[in-house]
C-alpha cells in the first residue's frame, strides 16, 4: 500500500521509544504497508551543520536516508517529551532534510512516563512539521505511562492501544491517499 517512514525520537540508553516504534512497525506491516525505521541512534548524525541539499558529498548513510524520505508517502515521528518539547535527537534528524517532506502527511505519536503521554511535545512537533511541509493529521496518539503499556521486550500490555492505533491509522491512510493523488496532479508551485 503506502511507503511509511517511522522516525524514532530518542537515543537514550533505556529508551521507551524503540518499543513504541517496533510495535508501530508491526502494526503497519500487518496492514500491508512498506515500512522503514529511522533510528537516530543507528545513524549517529552529528549536530546539524549543513542540510543534505547543501552538502557536496553527503555520507552514504545520509544518501540512503534521503532516498527513503523522498520515496515515502508519509511519516510517523515518535517523540518523547523532554521539558515540554521534542528531543534534540529527533529535531536534528528531521532538520537534515526539507523538500523530501513536502506535501506528505505525518502522524504524531508521543509518549512519556507521565499521565499526559507527551502531548505537549506532540503539539510542539506539529508546529515543526507544518513548517517543514509535512502537515500532521489532526489526530495524535499519545501513550501515557509508556513503561506500563509495553513490557521490557516491547510487548504491548494494554490492548486499548491496538484499538486506538487502528482509528489513528485509518485517518493517516486517508491523508496519504488524498495527498498522493494531489501530488500526481502537480505541485502548487
Amino acid at each position: 500500500m503506502a511507503k511509511i517512514v517511522i522516525i524514532v525520537g530518542s537515543v537514550r540508553s533505556e529508551r521507551h521509544g524503540i518499543k513504541v516504534a517496533k510495535w508501530v512497525v508491526s502494526k503497519l506491516k500487518e496492514k500491508g504497508h512498506d515500512v522503514s525505521l529511522v533510528d537516530p541512534l543507528e545513524l549517529d548524525l552529528p549536530i546539524l551543520d549543513k542540510m543534505y541539499k547543501e552538502m557536496e558529498s553527503p555520507p552514504e548513510k545520509l544518501q540512503n536516508l534521503q532516498k527513503i524520505l523522498k520515496e515515502a508517502d508519509g511519516y510517523v515521528p515518535i517523540t518523547p517529551e523532554y521539558n515540554h518539547s521534542v528531543s534534540s535527537a529527533l529535531k536534528n534528524t528531521l532538520d537534515y532534510f526539507l523538500e523530501e517532506y513536502f506535501f506528505k502527511p505525518s502522524a504524531i505519536i508521543s509518549y512519556s512516563v507521565g499521565a499526559f503521554g507527551g502531548i505537549t511535545a506532540g503539539n510542539h512537533l506539529r508546529q515543526i512539521l507544518a513548517e517543514m511541509g509535512t502537515l500532521a493529521i489532526s489526530s495524535q496518539l499519545p501513550i501515557s505511562k509508556v513503561h506500563e503499556v509495553f513490557d521490557a521486550d516491547g510487548k504491548l500490555l494494554d490492548e486499548n492501544y491496538d484499538r486506538r492505533f487502528s482509528r489513528f491509522l485509518k485517518e493517516f491512510e486517508w491523508y496519504m491517499s488524498a495527498l498522493s493523488k494531489q501530488r500526481e496532479s502537480g505541485m502548487p508551485y
